[in-house]
């Protein structure tokens, strides 16, 4: 060996002492076998003789061979010499062949690469630009010589710069990267420069160079170490935007920056709406606030206005049995005569007569006959409640929040259809947190940071916790045998048989193919005259920066691809790592790819199974406390089932709060006159026969729906009974508070006092529920199927609720009145009691104290002013707020708190560099297959420079405004590529059975001798009609190696779909998103991917032969749940409007076409609606799906709130608005406030104990805010804002009641004048 050494020293400084560097000179000729200093080589390292002569002509054969492969050294058929001989020009061709491969769709590029290596290999002047450093002996054919086996390379800087320049952006169509970081070793994209990307060209440890080059770059006139004789090449390299020598066509501007056309910056994004120099949303609210507050002030300065002026007639009108009262109101008893009685009022009245006396009649018979109206009722809800047992329960997101015909929704369904669902992640992000890192100084790298997570023995933790995910095994009933990975994993080069090698599993171990030999491998080096030992790190910075290597450039000489054969690119194995540092990651990331399958498919059960057992494995290894890494981990099925286990362990809390609920109720209900009546006046069995009447019309209005096929979901469990619970308990307590309050006429019995109890308060009742009900069923026209399906299960529950209230429980009523008559204890009915009822009525606490105490203070002069300026501000201030207010649902809001997904999620936040791919799809009716439509897509020579791929690279020069990262890849362009016969990819065999068909690069030359396609004379390779639809399928079944990186198997196999006829009906071409963090990131990149997908779609259109409806779409597996972000404001407008419609209308149509009761009703919903998005924003509580289900509860609920007392105040006959709106705050507001208020806060504040942050952000919060902005309008609120402009006492009634009234009287005086008569008779007898 020492010998060997020697000997190659003395022939090196043989060789440059003798050899004299002049023009017209060859410093080797001819070949003489394999390097026998390179070892576990690519290709065969075959290198050229030492031969120091002069060039020599070229005629013939050699001529026509040195034109075709190196056709800037041609100086003319006669006048050409060169160094090199065909066997020379043979191997220079295939060793070109493998980087054109990659380069020719830059022709200027792929000439400028030739250039160099046919000046170094084959230039008539060779010694004057090559100088032989190291030669070795070498026998080849018997034949004994003095081999080159290394030299330095004089170039121009100006030149080698310019054909760097060239060939820097050149792209990879299948990953959207640069070609040059495949050819610059460690240094990537980019940190390569002309003088690394040569350094990497001439070393022989990248697997593809024969004998080493040492390429001296030098500046013009820089003579500095130069040989004497030597003239650095200084030829002229092609600038990209140029056309070659032969006539090829300049690059493409995705190649090529300086082809492409002046492009305008995008347009600046709007400016913030400002007036007067402020938020102009906050300058409206207060000019708004003003307005209202002058507004106000001159209704009171006209009101004291008037006062003065009517001042004078006061005692005139005294004196009449009239007075004004402080708000002008009259006052007194005034004789009504029938003249002055209105249209409206007579109406109104009619109306209410009319409901209470059908109710009246109903009620009495129900009271009548208890036991069969419970025994029908009973019967009813059975019958109802059957078709629970064919419920469907939608617990799919997809289902719940994406409408069928939604855009997303059918793109999805497309896409699905064509190319299989999405497939299904399964992955762990990995840290090791507080371990101390290292700074390795590489032989070959230099000094580098490793953080305390990139060390030996964590890599080989992370194998092993590899392994053992990947070795997974379990007996699966679907496939009636045991079932692997391989079952259900994704294996792009090998979909149809696939091995568990084949499955795709990207992490950091695959840059060792998964093997501990590797990582364990380490071997002596030396370069430049150091000797140091090599080991995995060094390995690892390589592939790092270079991972489409087939062998690093170390001494190991191991691969860099993953053991399934695809690229492993770093951000998919590190992450946490800044400014390309990679080695100084923070985190591992290990992704287990499977295939998706659609639900009826019976693997999809056997990957959730092997998801199931791949959580197992993680959760077993993370609680085992031996493992070295902190992580977060996820599984497809992670999502759907957090939010399933939430909901279950949920539902307890639920039952807290309908028990607490129920409590309230029994408590409330009761009369408690005295301690040993407690048992008889409790109303324990009349609560629960209300909260029975809910739980029974949500049970019914379940069945129904199952019945018909409308299926339901976990928010219409959780969010229905509480929605009826509200509004069936405010019923029940207005009509026993009521019957409670009322005392039994003369001759009256216990049926007909119920029965007219009932048609005192029916009409509200039914005003509220009527309202409740047709605004959820308005409520179900929206599209989204979660709101859909809830409001039409309300709907139906609500309207049950009331007529079970009318039936049953008035029923129930009875036989509790009955057991309480007879004095007998609750629940011990055998049991009577001495202590008999109290003849005077039960008023309870609260309507004592709202009438003495509450009432007067709220409604004195005073208060009511500073009510009204507080609520003007509240919904002036709410208007600013809500227009501010957050739209979206960032998915950790769907997990419970302490769930491991909500770890994954910060960790994928915080760690990923890249974001989810987004595909842009192509639906039928576009040719491919015609020049013109391949131009319109393509982005490499010839192609259109605003073509569609085209489109998306020009996006990515502004990512933050176009949210997209990474340019699409494009089957068109490798197609293209792969045929190009520049390349050795797509060839034909010439020979024995499969004569003229397709044959792959990997099979030798001598059988496949004939190219696909001719060489064009432009450069510019596109395939006729007839060659397009023959080769494409070679293509897509071509699996991609080191002799054809273009090969569509894998990248592109399931990206083309063709119908029987070979027609491509769907296409894809895969980008990437930038890292998307929340719901207003993800809802602004669907909606600029659409913007650009449309834009592509109208240049599309315009090529001949294009259908009208062609289509392009963006894709990506998220886009169907933030699609309904883009619309939701104005669906909720819509919504919310719809529900606000039949509250006004069903009140002015049950008051009697009562306007202003209408609008003064509508007026206080709408503030409350307003008021509680305002509290959203303040709350952080963002504005969705969920939160506009619950703002159509609130106004369901605020109906409760407001329309009883809106009703209670139209009623009265008191003779001023003050008078009235007392008596209705007294009466109707304390019941409301009872039954409303106190019944829905105990059950709301037991949410807050739920684990679900979306129940206690949207049903905790929201609930909360909504009860008690709903109590302070409908208590506070309306009583006052109906004592300034509620509607005049209804003539009709006063009339009626005065006409009673003289009726009585006038009996009263016919009964003194017979009892006077009687009287007088007696006496006179």
């Amino acid at each position: 060996m020492l010998y060997a050494a020697v000997l190659v020293t003395f022939l090196a400084c043989l060789v440059s002492s003798d050899v004299e560097h002049r023009l017209g000179y060859c410093a080797f000729y001819d070949e003489c076998g394999r390097n026998p200093t390179v070892g576990g080589s690519l290709i065969p390292p075959i290198v050229p003789c030492l031969n120091y002569s002069k060039a020599r002509h070229l005629t013939g054969e050699h001529y026509k061979k040195l034109k075709e492969v190196c056709p800037m050294l041609d100086q003319g058929e006669g006048k050409t010499y060169a160094c090199c001989n065909i066997q020379q020009l043979s191997s220079l061709e295939r060793s070109l062949t493998l980087s054109k491969a990659v380069l020719v769709r830059c022709p200027s590029c792929a000439e400028n690469f030739a250039h160099l290596h046919c000046v170094t290999t084959c230039s008539p002047n060779q010694t004057q630009v090559v100088n032989v450093t190291t030669v070795t002996n070498v026998t080849y054919l018997n034949r004994s010589r003095d081999a080159v086996v290394a030299y330095q390379a004089y170039i121009s800087s100006s030149f080698a710069e310019g054909a760097f320049q060239s060939c820097k952006n050149v792209r990879i169509p299948a990953t959207g990267g640069f070609a040059i970081a495949t050819m610059c070793g460690r240094y990537g994209s980019k940190l390569c420069t002309a003088q690394r990307w040569y350094d990497f060209q001439g070393d022989t440890s990248n697997g593809l160079a024969p004998l080493d080059i040492d390429f001296r770059l030098l500046k013009e006139n820089d003579t500095t170490g130069l040989p004497e004789g030597i003239v650095p090449y200084n030829g002229r390299a092609l600038g990209c935007n140029e056309m070659t020598t032969t006539g090829g066509e300049a690059c493409s501007c995705q190649d090529c920056l300086d082809s492409c056309p002046p492009m305008p910056p995008p347009p600046p994004l709007p400016e913030p709406f400002r007036l007067l120099g402020a938020d102009g949303f906050f300058v409206i609210s207060m000019i708004s606030l003003c307005l209202l507050i002058c507004a106000f002030v001159l209704y009171l300065f006209v009101y004291y206005f008037m006062k003065s002026q009517n001042g004078r007639d006061k005692e005139k009108t005294r004196r009449k049995g009239k007075s004004k009262d402080e708000n002008s109101n009259e006052v007194g008893q005034p004789v009504i005569n029938p003249s002055e009685v209105s249209c409206a009022d007579e109406t109104s009245l009619a109306a209410q007569a009319f409901m209470s006396k059908q109710f009246q009649r109903w009620g009495t018979l129900m009271a009548s006959y208890p036991l069969t109206v419970l025994l029908v009722a009973a019967i009813i809800v059975v019958v109802f409640s059957v078709g629970l047992k064919s419920i469907k329960l939608t617990t799919d997101p997809v289902e719940l929040w994406s409408a069928p015909n939604s855009r997303a929704r059918q793109e999805k369904d497309f896409h699905d259809r064509h190319f299989t669902p999405f497939f299904r992640t399964n992955q762990l992000i990995l840290t090791a947190p507080g371990r101390k890192g290292h700074i390795y100084d590489s032989l070959l790298f230099g000094k580098q940071n490793f953080s305390g997570l990139v060390s030996k023995d964590l890599i080989i933790e992370l194998l092993n916790l590899q392994r053992k995910i990947q070795d997974i095994e379990f007996w699966s009933e679907d496939l009636n045998r045991r079932a692997t990975l391989k079952d259900v994993c994704y294996a792009p080069l090998n979909p149809s048989n696939a091995s568990l090698t084949d499955c795709a599993v990207n992490s950091l171990p695959q840059y060792f193919q998964n093997s501990l030999d590797n990582i364990n491998a380490k071997v002596n080096m030396t370069e430049l005259g150091v000797t140091k030992e090599v080991d995995w790190r060094d390995h690892l910075i390589y592939c790092l920066n270079s991972p489409l290597s087939f062998k690093d450039i170390t001494d190991l000489g191991m691969s860099c691809m993953a053991d399934y054969g695809a690229p492993v690119f770093p951000f998919l194995a590190v992450g946490g790592y800044k400014n390309d540092e990679l080695t100084n990651s923070e985190a591992f990331i290990m992704t287990f790819s499977l295939n998706n399958y659609i639900r009826n498919d019976p693997k999809f059960k056997v990957a959730l199974q092997w998801e199931t057992e791949f959580l197992k494995i993680v959760q077993d290894y993370q609680s085992d406390p031996a493992a070295n890494f902190t992580f977060a981990y996820m599984a497809e099925r992670s999502l759907e089932d957090e939010i399933n286990r939430t909901t279950a362990e949920d539902i307890p809390i639920f039952m807290i709060s309908y028990a607490v609920i129920f409590v309230y109720i029994a408590v409330a209900l009761g009369e408690y006159s005295s301690c040993k009546r407690l048992l008889v006046d409790s109303k324990f069995l009349v609560g629960l026969g209300g909260i029975l009447v809910v739980g029974c019309s949500v049970l019914a209005s379940m069945g129904f729906y199952s019945w018909i096929g409308i299926p339901s979901s976990l928010v219409i469990l959780q969010v229905v009974p509480f929605l009826v619970l509200a509004v069936g308990a405010d019923n029940i307590f207005i009509f026993v508070l009521e019957y409670q309050r009322d005392v039994r006429r003369n001759e009256e019995t216990r049926q007909q006092q119920i029965g007219r109890v009932l048609g005192q308060v029916a009409p509200s009742m039914l005003l509220c529920s009527l309202s409740e009900s047709v605004c959820f069923f308005l409520g179900a026209l929206s599209t989204m199927p979660a709101v859909k399906s809830f409001a039409l299960y309300a709907a139906l529950a609500v309207l049950m609720d009331f007529v079970l209230q009318i039936t049953a429980f008035v029923a129930l009523l009875s036989l509790d009145a009955r057991r309480q008559d007879n004095n007998r204890c609750e629940l011990l009915c055998c049991v009577t009691v001495s202590t008999h009822r109290p003849k005077k009525p039960s008023e309870g606490f609260l309507l004592p104290f709202m009438r003495k105490y509450y009432a007067p203070v709220l409604l004195n002069h005073f208060t009511r002013i500073i009510v009204m300026l507080v609520f003007i501000f509240m919904l002036c201030a709410s208007i600013f707020l809500m227009l501010h207010v957050k739209v979206g649902l960032d998915q950790e809001l769907a997990m419970p708190k302490g769930s491991y997904m909500l770890d994954y999620f910060q960790y994928l936040n915080k760690y990923f560099e890249v974001g989810v791919p987004v595909y842009f799809v192509t639906k039928k009716g576009f040719n491919f297959s015609t020049v013109e439509g391949m131009n319109s897509v393509c982005s490499s020579v010839g192609c259109n420079q605003f073509s569609m791929t085209q489109k998306i690279r020009y996006a990515t020069d502004y990512p933050e405004r176009s949210y997209v990262a990474i340019p699409a890849n494009s089957w068109v362009d490798d197609f293209i590529d792969w045929l190009n016969p520049g390349s050795k990819c797509c060839r034909l065999y010439t020979s024995g059975d499969k004569n003229g068909t397709f044959c792959p690069a990997n099979i030798s030359a001598l059988l496949c001798r004939k190219k696909c396609m001719p060489i064009p004379s432009d450069g510019v390779v596109r395939p006729s009609m007839e060659q397009f639809n023959r080769f494409l399928p070679d293509f897509l079944g071509n699996r991609p190696d080191l002799q054809c990186s273009k090969g569509g198997l894998g990248a592109y196999d399931t990206a083309v779909v063709r119908d029987e006829d070979g027609e491509i009906i769907a296409t894809r071409f895969m980008a990437y998103h930038i890292p998307l963090t929340n719901s207003q990131e993800f809802t602004a990149a669907l909606q600029k991917a659409r913007e650009l997908a449309h834009d592509i779609t109208e240049d599309m259109r315009k090529i001949p032969g294009t259908s009208p409806d062609f289509e392009v779409f963006p894709y990506t597996i998220t886009y169907v749940f933030y699609e309904q972000y883009l619309t939701i404001v104005k669906e909720g407008l819509f919504n919310i409007c719809l529900c606000l419609l039949p509250t006004f209308v069903v009140c002015c149509l049950l008051l009697g076409m009562d306007l202003l009761s209408g609008l003064l009703n509508l007026l206080t919903i709408i503030m409350i609606v307003v008021d509680t998005v305002g509290v959203m924003t303040l709350w952080s509580i963002d504005f969705n799906a969920v939160a506009l289900i619950n703002l159509v509860t609130a106004v369901g609920i605020s109906v409760e709130f407001v329309s009883h007392m809106t009703r209670s105040f139209a009623l009265s006959t008191k003779m001023t608005r003050i008078e009235r709106a007392k008596e209705a705050t007294a009466s109707m507001g304390s019941a409301v406030f009872a039954g409303v208020a106190m019944t829905n806060l105990p059950g709301i504040l037991v949410l807050a104990f739920a684990k679900a942050q979306l129940i206690q952000i949207f049903f905790f919060r929201l609930n909360l805010v909504i009860t008690l902005l709903g109590m302070a309008h409908g208590l506070v609120f309306l009583p006052v804002l109906l004592s300034y402009f509620g509607p005049g006492v209804n003539k009709a009634v006063l009339l009626r009641q005065q006409q009673t009234a003289k009726q009585e009287q006038e009996t009263r005086n016919k009964m003194r004048e017979v009892y006077d008569n009687i009287t007088l008779t007696e006496y006179e007898i």
